[in-house]
């Protein structure tokens, strides 16, 4: 009995016109039944406006918007009314006329109350100088320097309270007390802030030197 030996080249190649051809057939296919697609390009629209003046006959021409006429509500009042609980109303005749005098001054603020920052638009400026006292003991002694006062100007020019900052020379008869009594009898032209004058608080040296 001979055996028949079959080679699977044999067998592939003979499967292959088969195969190559329902493969042409399917991809026609699809091309057929798929729907077609179309891309559209991108148009890029660019718009300016522009401004144009109207001459002035055509403004002319354009009416303004009409006005709305309010109606008036008349309110009848029957006089043969009669209630039991009626009261006689009286009729005032004439109202004082009042006044506000924008022309005075403001009174200054209460003796150490100022905040300790008030803006300003001009500062005061000392307009009248009280003479300093140089103390006797501080004079034989050499002691030179600045004393640094924390002064309330008012909006009248006067000065309120003084606080010592920076002291040179403390306690009875020193630097610092012959400081702050000159000071307090100065007179300022006040500090001002849209044109009126205002209360503020301001920080200077006061110098005490030998030569």
């Amino acid at each position: 009995m001979e055996k028949h030996t079959i080679d699977w080249k044999d067998v592939a190649s003979s499967y292959y016109d088969k195969a190559l051809s329902l493969a042409i057939l399917l991809i026609l296919f699809s091309f057929l039944v798929s729907p077609k697609f179309e891309v559209k390009p991108f148009k890029r629209v660019i718009k300016i406006t522009e401004a144009i003046d109207i001459p002035p006959e055509i403004k002319e021409r354009i009416k303004p918007p009409e006005e709305t006429i309010k109606q008036n509500v008349e309110v009848i009042v029957d006089d043969n009314l009669e209630g039991d609980d009626e009261e006689d109303i009286p009729i005032i005749d004439t109202i004082e006329k009042t006044s506000l005098d924008v022309s005075k001054e403001e009174a200054p603020p209460e003796f150490g109350t100022i905040a300790e920052f008030v803006p300003y638009e001009v500062a005061p400026v000392p307009i009248k100088k009280a003479p300093l006292n140089y103390p006797e003991f501080a004079k034989k002694s050499g002691i030179e320097g600045e004393v640094w006062l924390d002064v309330e100007v008012f909006s009248n020019g006067k000065v309120g309270k003084i606080r010592v900052i920076k002291s040179l020379m403390a306690g009875p008869g020193g630097l610092d007390e012959a400081a702050v009594n000159s000071v307090k009898q100065w007179e300022f032209s006040p500090a001002k802030s849209g044109g009126k004058p205002i209360s503020v608080r301001v920080k200077f040296p006061i110098r005490f030197s030998l030569q």
